[in-house]
């Protein structure tokens, strides 16, 4: 059976998320669990686990892209690859931060083969460079990838 108050806290989560949040805060701090907007509140920590996800992701693509471009675009290696060093080393330092945790760090090792064909196609986009020249298969390790001191030949 839904209260009225369980009814009035859903309707602030859609008029006044911030406010639900705070809301939401003091009644988990108030142990006040048979009032709590268990739907909403089930989302959203759902989410937050999703968006760490999409973070490691994200900085594994652009790791991905930016080691592609080391190792492939020769032409454009001597003008751009401090450049490119420089951004390896920031998404690195901000994918460990994530993989502190066991389970992001899972999540990262299974992402590899799914997110190397997405950078490659980023590569190839912007290099004009042809997809044969490259491996099918993501050509760095989980270690190479992750390591401060790696840069591919």
């Amino acid at each position: 059976m839904i209260t009225n108050n369980q009814s009035s806290i859903a309707k602030l989560y859609r008029e006044d998320f911030v406010l639900w949040v705070d809301e939401t805060v003091k009644q988990l701090q108030d142990r006040d669990i048979v009032n709590l907007d268990w739907e909403h509140l089930t989302e959203e920590i759902e989410a937050l686990g999703n968006e760490q996800r999409r973070k490691v992701s994200s900085y594994l693509k652009q790791i991905l892209i930016h080691l592609l471009l080391y190792r492939y675009w020769v032409s454009e290696k001597e003008r751009c690859s401090r450049s490119w060093e420089k951004e390896i080393e920031s998404f690195r330092d901000n994918l460990e931060d994530l993989l502190e945790s066991k389970t992001l760090y899972n999540h990262f090792s299974q992402e590899i083969e799914r997110i190397y064909p997405k950078a490659l196609s980023r590569v190839i986009q912007k290099t004009g460079l042809d997809r044969g020249i490259f491996p099918t298969n993501c050509p760095f390790t989980p270690a190479e990838i992750l390591d401060f001191g790696f840069l591919p030949d």
